[in-house]
């Protein structure tokens, strides 16, 4: 009997054990080291799903009950520029811009905040194409609200600039696409109003057209209006770019800038071209844009200068 008994415990205790041999098999494996890829993409999946998690339950928070199934796209780009231009030092600057969704509570209402003016940003003639400065260190909220009237999406965005004292800045935007199956046209309008500029201005008319499955051609014109310095500063160029597979594209520029400082003149031109490619989709990002600069001020000399942006994405 007592060896029958033992028999028994015996093979339960092995079929007990059997479940913990396999979990540290398991065990064994998980403890492998992650390469730092991996490692990169499973922290920006919970940094992620923690920035949903907040944005979900501020909008709960506020309108009581789930009444939306859109999926909430809130997005955080944390962005890292760093300058180089020859007879000066070494520039860097990191800024961040928190989008937040709350789809229950408003369907075209986002909230943002970022250490920087996004509309002015925007507004910044040469800052979609070259970009040779640091951004201004402004941080603020902004409360946007858009709304497509037709082919024209239109968009309202006030900003309170977080400092000492409080800043209240506005902007009305309206902005279309027109496509005419050869080419497309794309008109911005921008009026805006801040406590250090005053009122202004801000018109683009861009014409883009493919030239090839590879190839596009890009032609640039952008105004700016300051009404309290009474500056008028345009852009006008070319940028030819280059697709060069799914995640990696080149742009060849040409920019031309001029204002209407005593009197209306050529400030200055730039060479560029610039090397965008996604290392991982949706999650890091990054640019390298040598360029030559002519300006005005400098007697039109030649200065070389390099910028690199690096953009992670939660």
């Amino acid at each position: 009997m007592n060896q029958k008994v033992n028999v028994l415990l015996s093979f339960l205790f092995f079929f007990m054990s059997f479940p913990l041999w396999a979990q540290n098999d398991v065990d064994d494996e998980a403890l492998e080291p992650l390469t730092w890829q991996e490692t990169l993409i499973q922290d920006n999946i919970v940094i992620s799903e923690w920035f949903d998690g907040v944005a979900e339950g501020l909008d709960l928070f506020l309108v009581g009950k789930k009444i939306s199934k859109r999926k909430n796209e809130t997005h955080v780009i944390l962005a890292n520029s760093s300058f180089v231009q020859e007879a000066e030092n070494l520039k860097n600057t990191t800024s961040i811009n928190a989008n937040i969704r709350l789809p229950n509570v408003e369907e075209y209402w986002q909230l943002k905040f970022t250490s920087y003016d996004e509309s002015q940003e925007r507004r910044g003639v040469q800052n979609g194409y070259l970009r040779n400065t640091p951004r201004q260190r402004n941080y603020g909220t902004t409360i946007g609200f858009f709304r497509k009237l037709g082919n024209v999406r239109t968009s309202f965005q006030p900003r309170i600039d977080l400092g000492d004292p409080l800043k209240v800045s506005h902007s009305l935007g309206f902005e279309s696409v027109a496509d005419m199956k050869t080419y497309e046209i794309n008109p911005k309008l921008e009026f805006f109003s801040n406590p250090d500029q005053g009122g202004g201005v801000y018109m683009a008319l861009n014409f883009h057209r493919s030239l090839t499955q590879i190839f596009s051609f890009t032609l640039i014109n952008n105004g700016n209006y300051l009404e309290k310095s009474h500056l008028f500063s345009v852009t006008n160029g070319f940028s030819f770019g280059q697709w060069v597979s799914n995640r990696s594209s080149l742009a060849y520029n040409w920019l031309f800038f001029s204002n209407n400082q005593s009197p209306y003149h050529l400030d200055g031109y730039s060479l560029s071209v610039v090397w965008s490619q996604t290392l991982y989709k949706r999650i890091l990002d990054y640019q390298v844009i040598p360029h030559l600069d002519f300006i005005k001020d400098d007697s039109f000399r030649g200065r070389v200068g390099l910028t690199f942006n690096l953009n992670l994405n939660f």
